[in-house]
C-alpha cells in the first residue's frame, strides 16, 4: 500500500466516457451554512435570458459550505435592485444578505449589460440613513461566451465581501480519467471548478498521473508513461506545446511547482532508492535534495517556497517532513496516526493537509502546524490526493463513491462535504488550479 500511494506510479484503473461532466452532490454541511438569497436575475431583453446567473452564483456559494441560499419559491417577492426592495420581509426569514441583478443586451452585439447588487439584510432592516446596506454594486459588459465565467467573478465578489476571504470559484481542476473504449484509454483533463466547460488536454495509450498546476494557471505538470517508463512533461494549456523535463531510468515522478514558476521538485530513483530533486525549469539544471537509504517522495513546496514537504519511511512508516533548501535541515511534521501521506501546506502557512490512515482506513486530516493537532476530516475509507483550493477553504480528493472512483470536497473545518462523481465512469487525482484572472 505505501509504495503504491506513495511512489504514485500505479496504474490508474478509472474510466469515463469522452462526454463526462463532474458534478457536484452536497452530504454534510447545509444545516450551519448561512442563510443568504440570491434573486434570479431580471431579463430586460427579447427572447429567453442568456444565462442563469442566480442558479450559478447559487451553487457556487452552496458549494462553499458557508452559506445556505434559500429556493425561490420561499422567497417573498423577487426584486430585481435595491430600490425594490422591503428588507423586513427578509429579515424575517432569517436571511442576512441578498443578492440581485439586472441582465439587458448591451450597444455592443453580443455583449450584455449586468448590474448586481449585494446588500446587508440586517443593516438595510434597520433604517438609518447613515449605513447603507449596499455592500457592492457593479455594472460591467460581457461577452456572451464569458457569461458563466462572469457568474463566478460574482461570486467571488460575494464571497469574500462577506466572509473576508477571497473566493476560488473562478478556478478551474485538472484530473485523470480513463476510457476503456478508447484507443487513447488514459486522459488528462480540465474542467471549471463546478464541472462545467470539461476539455481534453492529452490522450495516451499508456498511464498519465499525478498533474499539477503552474503558478499562473497556464501549464501542467505530469507524469506519462507513453515511452513504456515514467517521465515528466511540461505542458501550455493554450498552445498545447509539450516539454519533456526528466527521462531518468527507474522512477521520473510528483512533480510539484514552485511557488515563483521557476523550479519543479520532483522524484528520481536515478541513483538508487527514490529522493527529492528540484529541478531549474529553464536551465534543466538538477540539484538533490535529500540523501537516504529509504523512500523519500511526494514533494511539495512551503508558501514561501523556502522548504519543501515530503513523504519519507525513515522513521519506520510513512510520515511527513520538512527540508530548509538552504540548509538541508530536516524535522518530522507528523506524529499522530499510523502513518500519514500526501502533505500540502495550506496557503496561510498555518496547516498542513495529509492522508492519514487509521484502522486501516484511509482518511483526509489537517495537522496545525503550531499545535501539532491532527483532526481527521473524512469519514470513507480509500480518501487520498488532497488538493487545497487556492483560499485556504476547501480541499479536493479521490475517493470511492457508491463503489466507484470519483472525487470530493470537504471544507477546512470538516463540517461541509460533497462528492463530484463523473456522470460517466470514474475520475482520479485532481489538481485545484491557483487564482485566474
Amino acid at each position: 500500500m505505501f509504495v503504491r500511494l506513495i511512489l504514485s506510479i500505479s496504474l490508474l484503473m478509472v474510466s469515463v466516457q469522452a462526454s463526462a461532466r463532474l458534478e457536484i452532490l452536497i452530504t454534510e454541511g447545509v444545516n450551519t451554512a448561512r442563510p443568504i438569497a440570491v434573486i434570479p436575475f431580471k431579463w430586460l431583453g427579447e427572447g429567453s435570458k442568456p444565462e442563469n446567473f442566480s442558479e450559478i452564483i447559487g451553487n457556487d456559494l452552496r458549494s462553499s459550505g458557508q452559506f445556505s441560499p434559500i429556493s425561490v419559491d420561499k422567497m417573498p417577492k423577487t426584486p430585481s435592485n435595491s430600490q425594490q426592495l422591503d428588507y423586513a420581509l427578509w429579515h424575517n426569514i432569517g436571511v442576512e444578505a441578498i443578492v440581485m441583478g439586472e441582465v439587458r443586451p448591451s450597444s455592443k452585439a453580443g455583449e450584455y449589460s449586468i448590474t448586481y447588487e449585494l446588500l446587508d439584510v440586517v443593516t438595510g432592516n434597520m433604517g438609518m440613513p447613515e449605513y447603507s446596506p449596499v455592500m457592492e454594486k457593479r455594472r460591467s459588459s460581457v461577452k456572451k461566451a464569458q457569461l458563466r465565467q462572469f457568474s463566478h467573478r460574482i461570486s467571488d465578489v460575494v464571497y469574500e465581501k462577506l466572509t473576508g476571504v477571497r473566493g476560488a470559484f473562478l478556478t478551474r481542476i485538472a484530473y485523470v480519467a480513463v476510457d476503456r473504449k478508447s484507443s487513447h484509454p488514459y486522459q488528462l483533463r480540465i474542467s471549471d471548478y463546478d464541472g462545467f466547460g470539461e476539455k481534453l488536454v492529452l490522450r495516451s495509450k499508456q498511464p498519465i498521473m499525478t498533474p499539477t498546476w503552474s503558478p499562473d494557471g497556464r501549464k501542467l505538470a505530469y507524469v506519462s508513461f507513453e515511452q513504456k517508463r515514467s517521465q515528466v512533461y511540461i505542458q501550455d494549456l493554450y498552445t498545447q506545446k509539450r516539454e519533456l523535463m526528466t527521462s531518468f531510468p527507474k522512477i521520473n515522478g510528483a512533480p510539484s511547482w514552485s511557488p515563483d514558476g521557476k523550479q519543479l521538485a520532483l522524484v528520481l530513483s536515478k541513483d538508487g532508492q527514490p529522493e527529492i530533486y528540484v529541478l531549474d525549469i529553464m536551465t534543466k539544471a538538477l540539484k538533490r535534495i535529500t540523501r537516504n537509504r529509504v523512500i523519500d517522495t511526494e514533494p511539495s513546496w512551503s508558501p514561501d517556497g523556502q522548504s519543501l514537504i515530503f513523504t519519507s519511511e525513515r522513521g519506520g512508516r510513512p510520515q511527513i517532513y520538512q527540508v530548509e533548501l538552504t540548509s538541508g535541515q530536516t524535522k518530522r511534521l507528523t506524529w499522530e496516526g499510523e502513518l500519514n501521506l500526501g502533505g500540502t501546506i495550506t496557503p496561510d502557512g498555518d496547516n498542513l493537509v495529509v492522508v492519514s490512515r487509521h484502522n486501516g482506513s484511509y482518511k483526509i486530516s489537517v495537522q496545525d502546524l503550531d499545535s501539532g493537532e491532527l483532526r481527521t476530516l473524512t469519514k470513507t475509507q480509500l480518501d487520498e490526493s488532497p488538493s487545497v483550493a487556492p483560499n485556504g477553504s476547501m480541499i479536493i480528493y479521490s475517493t470511492v463513491f457508491q463503489g466507484k472512483k470519483g472525487l470530493a470536497l470537504v471544507s477546512m473545518d470538516g463540517r461541509f462535504k460533497a462528492n463530484i462523481p463523473a456522470k460517466n465512469g470514474d475520475v482520479k487525482s485532481p489538481a485545484w488550479s491557483p487564482f485566474l484572472n
